[in-house]
This record gives structure tokens, sequence and C-alpha cells, in this order.
């Protein structure tokens, strides 16, 4: 095995599994980027898609105000595209981490590339549960958090473990761009190791590995979305 791969794949075996420039790492940093930045994004996503369906008119609490500053900064920050959004906020970043480069340093653009993109999918699936649910819980005397947490979250718990779904996968992509301007991961093995130095066979193999854990992704979000969907029904 090793010599048809020292044959075929020679400067994928020379980059070796350890080290700064391993696969291992590589690997390691691409779920470390993606784990994290997924936790922040999506604690963000789901409070401003929240806030979206509350305070919208005909929302349980209408606010234009604060629908208002909610849609737009989510516009704002879905209309700038990833590669200018790691350069705009580099000095917002340089003051949260220390730094502007690193794999620590890439959650803080990958949570404000990805939060706005989330925001909008958990919007869309809130708006999708039954208003008769929300208004029978209404003349129940439910307040406002009853109804958030018992009745948009609770029944929309299905879609909303699909559109995360969707957006993790978004997310490994983004973590492949940053990686690509030094953050580390798949993204930087490709480039700097793969294309750049026309190295085929590395670029192939990030690329495949990407590939793998966008189909992992899909394929557990999949099952807990139908688990999660019949014990709803």
């Amino acid at each position: 095995m090793i010599s048809f791969l020292s044959k075929y794949l020679p400067n994928v075996v020379q980059l070796g599994w350890g080290g700064d420039a391993g696969w291992g790492t590589s690997i390691v940093q691409t779920i470390y980027m993606t784990w994290w930045s997924a936790n922040f994004g999506g604690i963000l996503g789901l409070i401003f898609g929240v806030l979206l369906v509350v305070t919208k008119d005909g929302g349980i609490n209408p606010n234009k105000f604060w629908f208002n500053i909610c849609d737009k900064l989510v516009s704002i920050f879905r209309a700038i595209p990833f590669i200018i959004l790691l350069a705009f906020i580099a000095p917002f970043t340089q003051a949260i981490v220390g730094t502007q480069i690193g794999t620590t340093a890439a959650l803080v653009p990958l949570t404000l590339g990805i939060f706005p993109f989330y925001a909008r999918q958990v919007e869309v699936a809130l708006e999708a549960v039954d208003k008769g649910k929300v208004e029978a819980a209404q003349s129940l005397g439910a307040t406002n958090w009853d109804i958030i947490f018992d009745v948009y979250l609770s029944e929309s718990r299905s879609e909303l473990v699909r559109v995360s779904t969707v957006t993790i996968i978004s997310l490994i992509g983004l973590t492949a761009m940053a990686g690509a301007i030094g953050a580390g991961g798949l993204g930087n093995t490709a480039i700097s190791y793969g294309y750049n130095r026309f190295n085929n066979d590395v670029t192939l193999v990030a690329t495949i590995l990407v590939i793998i854990l966008i189909f992992i992704v899909q394929v557990v979000g999949d099952y807990f979305a139908k688990k999660l969907n019949h014990q709803h029904r």
C-alpha cells in the first residue's frame, strides 16, 4: 500500500501525517474551525433568526425598530463576500484573539460569515410553523418565551436540523477559503502545498477529504432530521 502511494501520490506521502503541514494536522484544523465557528455562528444565527420572526409585523412581539436592526445587520453581513470580510474585520480579529492569521483567528470571520446565512435559514424554518399552534398557545396564556421554546423551536426542530446541516456544509467551504490565506486546514494544504507547487495529487486528496467531511455531515444531519421528524409525528 505504501509503495503504491509513494509511486502514484508521492507528494501526498511526503507531507506525512503529523507536523505543521501533515494531513492529520490539516484535518484537525478544519474540524476545529468548523466546530467552533458552527457553535458561535449557530448561536448568533439562532438568536437573530428568532428575533426576525418574533419582532416582524404579525409576530408575537412586533417591534419595527429591532426588526429593522436585525434585518439590516443580517443583510449587510450576508452581502459581503467572505474573502473581503476576512480583510475587512482584520483589526477586529486582532483585537479579539491577538492575531490576524492562524486557525483560531479564522474563527472570528467564519462566525461572522456564517451567522447571517443561518439566521435566514432559521427565519424560514420558524415561519413554516403552523400559525394556528402559535395562536392556540397565546389563547392559553403562554408567554412569548413559552411560544419561542415550546412552539417555534419545538415544532421546527427537524427543519432546524436540516438547515443546520446545510449551514455546516457551507461552513466547511468557508474554512477551505480561510485556509487558503493562512488559517490552516485542508484549504491551506490544497492551495499552498498543492496548487501553488503544481502538486496535483495533494490538491486531489485534500479535495477528496473535504468531500468526505461534507458527506459525513450530510449523513448525520439527515439521520437526526428524520429521527426528530418521526418523533414529532
